[in-house]
């Protein structure tokens, strides 16, 4: 990744003070490695943060102007307190307003400001860079007013603000796992209470690899809709039919019927099962995100336990599910995650993201890596795209790396 400060310093030298205080923070992407396509707003995740991150740096500006500037590619932006709002054409500098919202409405002194950032996560891939821009640069800003702030109230600030700037469409899953992520360890992340639980990885003797297939997603967004809309129904009607015998031990259907209920709710039993004549499409959507569920525990025992073994059946079988029940998978993708599972050596593979494309994980011993990348020429041949691997590591949370005065 680039050297972030110097760049800063460059960019802005002539429109700052050099006695004020240049900080440089920086967030990472995360991988849902179970979970993801269950119900919304009460998801459950397996999620790690990953080694690669959004750096981001601020400084005082003499005047009222806010300036951007990313680095990769080389763009500037600008605005004022004024007009913090979102424009389409701004793009990656919108994700840096959503910082900029948050301290103002703390309080802080913020008038002019210098920002730029650079980071080495890949884009459109799934991984969350949009969520490590504003997470990266809220906490530059934290180190820059030198206010004390507790992560669960930066992060209800946090969705605040997104939630002002790009209304309903935020992840705050990702902003959680962006503040809360710790080196080697798993998170099982409850979207329902927003909290989560860290795991210690059992995975030192293996490598982790993120494949991009390179698969352009056309209409991947109406899709979606369409999933969540069939998994709404199908949760109504399980809602409606609340029998002890479907409902997991210990609740009143009574009682939660007039609380509302999950999909967690069910994972006692299979749902198509219980669906009587309501269309094939909702019942498989509907089985896929109770049996997700099931598998998130299933793989948190088996993490606990080390039993490498039952969380290689987990990840063969959320894939296939994805696949068969939940249709977000695509025939590339299926093709690399089975040539990947035939390897020696391979603990598993599985695809990630929103589907339709996008990228798999491939969880694999040093000594499959070379067979792994040979497969992948295989899949260039066969199908004309390119794929891009990118080596991950479950890593820490957000952090300010520096935080010192200019000099010279």
């Amino acid at each position: 990744m680039l050297d972030i400060g110097p760049i800063h310093r460059k960019e802005y030298e002539a429109e700052t003070d050099r006695s004020d205080p240049v900080v440089v923070a920086e967030a990472p992407g995360r991988v849902h490695y179970l979970g993801e396509h269950g119900e919304p707003g009460a998801g459950l995740y397996l999620s790690s943060a990953i080694d690669r991150h959004v750096r981001a740096a601020v400084s005082l500006r003499k005047d009222n102007s806010i300036r951007f500037f990313a680095a990769d590619l080389g763009e500037r932006k600008r605005t004022t307190l004024v007009n913090l709002k979102y424009k389409r054409e701004d793009r990656w500098a919108n994700y840096i307003k959503v910082a900029v919202h948050v301290f103002a409405e703390l309080g802080c002194p913020v008038k002019g400001l210098n920002f730029t950032i650079c980071g080495d996560i890949p884009q459109q891939a799934g991984l969350a860079s949009s969520t490590a821009i504003e997470v990266a640069s809220v906490m530059a800003l934290k180190g820059l007013f030198q206010i004390s702030i507790g992560e669960r109230e930066l992060f209800n600030r946090l969705c605040a603000a997104g939630e002002t700037f790009f209304g309903k469409n935020i992840a705050p899953v990702d902003y959680l796992i962006a503040l809360s992520a710790r080196k080697d360890q798993f998170l099982l992340v409850d979207e329902a209470a927003m909290e989560l639980t860290k795991i210690k990885s059992t995975l030192s003797r293996y490598h982790i690899l993120i494949m991009d297939s390179r698969v352009p997603r056309l209409g991947v967004e109406g899709e979606l809709a369409e999933r969540r809309r069939e998994i709404k129904k199908g949760l109504e009607f399980l809602s409606r039919n609340p029998s002890p015998s479907l409902v997991r031990g210990g609740i009143d259907p009574l009682r939660k019927a007039m609380q509302g209920f999950s999909f967690r709710d069910f994972i006692g039993a299979d749902p198509v099962e219980f669906m009587g004549n309501l269309p094939e499409e909702i019942r498989r959507r509907s089985t896929h995100v109770v049996r997700e569920i099931r598998r998130v525990y299933d793989a948190r025992d088996a993490l606990l336990r080390s039993d490498m073994a039952a969380l290689s059946r987990i990840i063969l079988h959320s894939h296939e599910s994805l696949r068969d029940l939940y249709e977000v998978s695509c025939p590339e993708i299926d093709w690399l995650v089975k040539r990947a599972q035939e390897i020696d050596g391979v603990l598993g593979s599985r695809m990630t993201g929103q589907g339709f494309g996008g990228c798999t994980y491939t969880i694999l011993r040093e000594e499959a890596v070379g067979e792994y990348r040979n497969r992948l020429e295989d899949y260039e041949r066969i199908f004309g795209f390119h794929p891009m691997v990118y080596p991950i590591k479950i890593a820490t949370g957000s952090r300010v790396i520096s935080a010192r005065r200019r000099v010279g």
